[in-house]
């Protein structure tokens, strides 16, 4: 008989999540709840007797100092009048982390051995007290503040319907697929028919893809070969592989595009015969060629580069968009847990030292007529929660992240994470970057079970949003589950038993079995061995699921016994599913019967390359100028504004919430200064801590310089993420780079989608960018991904549906070693007296910039980068860094100089007086240009007094100049011509800086 648990806090004690609930109600739903208290509730559905539950509440469940626990209702002792019972559970097949981690302690604790059917289900029971709150008011409470309809049920018991000895009753949430699992084939006799397969089944098939699939499985020579082992027509795994495959967000099909580009005003036209080839992959591979440091790129899980000469480091970054933008919590913890098992498949595998982020949202108070998924308030909330779950339960520091602010996100937003990992140069002997499969080596899946979560995640994820998206994408990840495979599979690594490893991501086996077996080539595996959650799971989508937490093994017959005998001591399940092959085939089976029979390099030849028309119309030619603004009487309140506006003031109310101190790593941290609450240029962690090399990371996303040209943004984009790199310490000479593309659909259709040709070419233009800057400033890409379809369909004003793109975004992400760690420095002045130098010309570049956002302008004249002049900058600061000349370095961005002599405020406690006559410029500008431009190229430092003889010899190539002094009184003074210009006081700067979201620290 199944068994309910209640544990909450000691009345007397302050309950937090009830604390939060009455601030989220009051400020999202203008309900006011008087008292709350939050229990948890756990439901055993086991076969432990009375006395072994007694002894699990006690021992395991309930801490006798601040918790109260009963198998009967506690509401009576919790808060005696309340007026609402708010229940709150996971709907069945849902990841539930508590429910799993509570049998798992039970098992250990207890020396229990539980049964497949045996399971405890995780569930909280709001008591609120609250006399004024009606049905209404409490079901807005569950839908919009504690649940997510997608994964989540709940309850609603009014006072006078609940039953003090049943309390909420007991719910067992379990899966029950009243079927038996079957696979059956699929008659594609005309392109028709295959498309209209592919719309009942969510295959998102690209039509021009359709008659290369009815071709090969029309194919008399591969007809023959399928009779043979009991095939005909096509199977319903076969074709859910193939639109897997096939999809753009596993095939990349955009980027392998070809196009036909035309400026509409000068009459240019140019193909690009291959997008990626010729703008990612060709510069990366001259300039991997031409450096040593580079060990690894365009092939595996993440790219790979020397971090000293024993040791070599691993990153990547993707998105997990469409699923977090339905499921903010789910979506963000898979996302951020999903990347980490990149690094874990890079080579023979890496350990895991650090994640970043990104978010991209609609404003978070937004109040207008469009209906998102979810408000960006409870969206943003989410996937904030999310990443630091992830994080912070992996034991993995966060070391940094970016958040932006943009109406245009209110479609899709998007949630940027990376991972960064380590591993020995040599293991065993041989290159640990180096991996391959055999015929004979068994196939291995390691970690969690395979469920009906997150069918058609990146089939879905290669479309727009809309109201009939499908859900079964979404998922809920498992930090615990991982961080024990993380752990077992870095001992399995260090024992010789791993000869290839990759992860079960997108495509879950479909792809990690389908690509390994391209290199073995050939494949076959047993679909009824696969570990399930449940019962009654087809087999296709046990080939198709993204169920998280698994990563999939080739394993040499010899070492079955030692790799398995590893799991077991690391607590997780290892199945053999199958065996690579020699025969180029790969072939799966459910039990005896055979239901997917291919040739492995069908899906590599063959299919049509992806052509799209890139119509670029220039700025000035789509009617964009520089606004007519004359500088202001009050700059003071211009820099007060800008500190405070969304997309500049304070993020430390996130970084608050996320570990960066785990594994004792942290150098620069997400916030220095002397209190340790203003923002550093980049982290830097020491990810070996036996080693003396550091690893610089910095973020950059300029997605404001898209509306005026993709081309600039990106390139001052990647120029900047070498200056944050410079400014803290890192090698100029050792940048890589990871880019990752967000763009609205550029597939070109009169009706939906009028304006694709343009945002074709605002893509072509944004590589063309990419391509000339990291081959100008010498940074070859490590990783990259591309997730398109940012767009979605809202619902409006009297029901009218509205297409809602979001901006072109490029997030990108530089790391450089610190071969020094003496030359690590942070962007705050250290000591009165100090000199302030400006370094790098500031032209006329307002456009797209921060100052003119705010006075809701675009502009013309975006920031446009002379590469070579920031080699010569970076080069001469990291030399006055490596001598020890260098006191403090700030590299000016959004709001220009005036923000970075802002943070520089902030951060030091200290003040300056600057003068802008001798700024260097290469013509006269006014105050406010000199203030607000944000051109690339420059960097303020501060160098004490004795150093500057020494310091000024490095700029011989560099434009500088003294433009003031560090002081004690914390003030940010600035003249011009001898006028004052702006006067404002630390305590001015930081209340604005804070005053936006500094009550939620």
């Amino acid at each position: 008989m199944a068994q309910r648990l209640e544990i909450g806090l000691k009345p007397q004690l302050n309950d937090p999540a009830a604390a939060g609930l009455i601030t989220k109600a009051r400020a999202y739903l203008g309900l006011a709840l008087e008292k709350v208290r939050v229990l948890k509730v756990l439901t055993f559905d086991t076969k432990l007797d009375a006395a072994q539950l007694e002894r699990a509440r006690l021992e395991i469940f309930t801490n006798p100092v601040t918790e109260l626990s009963s198998f009967s209702p506690l509401a009576g002792q919790v808060l005696p009048g309340f007026h609402w019972a708010l229940w709150v559970g996971f709907k069945p097949g849902v990841k539930d982390n508590q429910g799993d981690t509570a049998l798992e302690a039970m098992a250990d604790a207890l020396g229990a051995r539980f049964g497949k059917d045996e399971a405890v289900y995780f569930s909280r029971l709001y008591l609120i007290e609250a006399p004024k709150l009606d049905a209404e008011g409490a079901e807005a409470v569950c839908r919009q503040l504690l649940a997510n309809g997608l994964i989540q049920t709940w309850r609603i018991i009014p006072r006078g319907q609940w039953d003090p000895e049943e309390g909420v009753g007991v719910t067992i949430p379990k899966v029950r697929l009243a079927r038996r699992p079957a696979f059956k084939s699929l008659a594609i006799g005309s392109d028709q028919e295959l498309m209209q397969l592919s719309a009942e089944r969510d295959l998102f098939l690209n039509p021009a893809d359709v008659p290369v699939i009815r071709a090969y499985f029309n194919d008399p020579k591969v007809r023959k070969q399928r009779k043979a082992v009991g095939l005909g027509d096509p199977t319903d795994v076969e074709l859910e592989y193939v639109s897997q495959a096939r999809s753009d967000h596993c095939n990349h099909n955009t980027f392998g595009g070809r196009y036909l580009y035309q400026d509409l005003v000068s009459g240019e036209r140019r193909e690009v015969a291959n997008l990626f080839k010729e703008t990612i992959k060709a510069p990366t591979e001259q300039l991997a060629a031409a450096k040593d440091w580079v060990v690894s790129v365009l092939w595996d899980n993440a790219g790979v580069a020397k971090l000293d000469e024993t040791n070599n480091y691993v990153i990547t970054g993707e998105t997990h968009n469409s699923p977090s933008n339905m499921e903010a919590y789910g979506g963000a913890i898979t996302g951020i847990v999903g990347v980490y098992r990149d690094p874990m498949g890079t080579g023979k595998g890496a350990k895991l030292v650090a994640g970043l982020w990104g978010f991209c949202v609609a404003p978070r108070d937004y109040d207008g007529e469009l209906t998102p998924a979810l408000h960006p308030r409870r969206l943003l909330d989410g996937i904030i929660e999310g990443v630091r779950d992830g994080g912070n339960k992996s034991g993995i520091p966060t070391a940094s992240g970016i958040l932006y602010f943009d109406p245009r996100y209110l479609g899709k937003c998007l949630v940027f994470v990376s991972a960064v990992g380590v591993m020995p140069a040599q293991i065993g002997g041989a290159p640990s970057e180096q991996k391959t499969t055999e015929p004979g080596q068994l196939v291995v899946m390691c970690g969690g079970r395979v469920g009906a979560d997150g069918i058609h995640g990146v089939t879905a994820s290669s479309a727009g949003y809309s109201e009939n998206t499908p859900a079964g994408h979404v998922q809920i990840g498992d930090p615990y589950t991982q961080k024990k495979m993380h752990d077992f599979l870095l001992e399995a690594r260090d024992a010789g038993l791993v000869p290839y490893i990759t992860d079960n991501g997108g495509g879950g086996l479909s792809s990690s079995v389908g690509e390994s077996a391209r290199l073995s080539p050939g494949a076959e595996v047993d679909l009824k061995k696969v570990p399930l959650k449940y019962a009654g799971l087809d087999p296709w989508q046990i080939w198709v699921s993204e169920s998280q937490e698994r990563m999939t093994v080739a394993v040499n017959p010899a070492d079955r016994k030692a790799f398995m005998a590893l799991a077991d001591k690391h607590q997780v399940e290892a199945t053999v599913i199958g065996a690579f092959t020699g025969d180029g085939k790969l072939k799966l089976t459910y039990g005896d019967k055979v239901c997917c029979y291919v040739d492995v390099e069908f899906l590599e030849e063959g299919f049509p390359q992806w052509e799209f028309e890139a119509l670029w119309t220039p700025p000035a030619a789509r009617g964009l100028s520089e606004p007519v603004l004359k500088p202001p009487s009050n700059f003071g309140g211009l820099v007060l504004d800008l500190l405070d506006s969304p997309n500049l003031c304070s993020r430390e109310w996130i970084n608050r919430q996320y570990d960066h101190e785990v594994q004792g790593t942290s150098l620069v941290k997400p916030f220095v200064g002397r209190d340790q609450d203003a923002p550093s240029e980049a982290a830097v962690i020491l990810p070996v801590l036996t080693s003396r090399a550091g690893l610089a990371m910095a973020q950059v996303l300029l997605t404001d310089y898209g509306d005026i040209d993709t081309y600039h943004m990106v390139t001052a984009s990647v120029e900047e993420a070498m200056r944050r790199l410079v400014a803290v310490g890192g090698d100029p000479e050792q940048v890589g780079g990871v880019d990752n593309f967000c763009w609205p659909s550029i597939i070109y259709d009169p009706v939906t989608n009028p304006d694709g040709r343009y945002k074709a070419a605002q893509l072509v233009r944004a590589c063309w960018g990419l391509k000339d800057a990291c081959l100008a400033l010498e940074v070859p890409l490590l990783s990259g991904k591309d997730s398109m379809y940012v767009d979605g369909t809202l619902t409006g004003i009297h029901g009218l549906s509205q297409r809602v793109s979001g901006p072109p975004t490029m997030m990108f992400t530089a790391t450089a070693p610190v071969p020094d760690l003496g030359a690590i420095q942070t962007p705050e002045p250290k000591l009165a007296g100090d000199y302030v130098y400006l370094l790098g010309l500031t032209n006329d570049e307002l456009g797209a910039g921060a100052l003119y956002g705010l006075l809701g302008h675009t502009g013309l004249h975006v920031p446009q980068s002379d590469f070579a002049a920031s080699k010569r900058l970076c080069r001469a600061v990291y030399a006055g860094l490596k001598d020890g000349l260098v006191a403090s370095a700030c590299v000016p961005s959004r709001g220009g100089l005036a923000l970075a002599l802002a943070r520089m405020v902030l951060a030091g406690r200290l003040g300056l007086t600057v003068e802008l006559d001798g700024a260097p410029a290469p013509e006269e500008l006014d105050a406010m240009r000199l203030l607000f431009s944000e051109s690339t190229g420059r960097m303020v430092v501060t160098v004490a007094t004795q150093w500057c003889d020494e310091f000024e010899r490095l700029l011989e190539n560099v434009p500088w100049a003294r433009i003031g002094q560090v002081t004690r009184k914390q003030e940010l003074a600035v003249s011009l011509a001898g006028e004052p210009v702006l006067a404002l006081t630390g305590a001015q700067m930081r209340r604005a800086w804070r005053r936006r979201f500094g009550r939620m620290v």
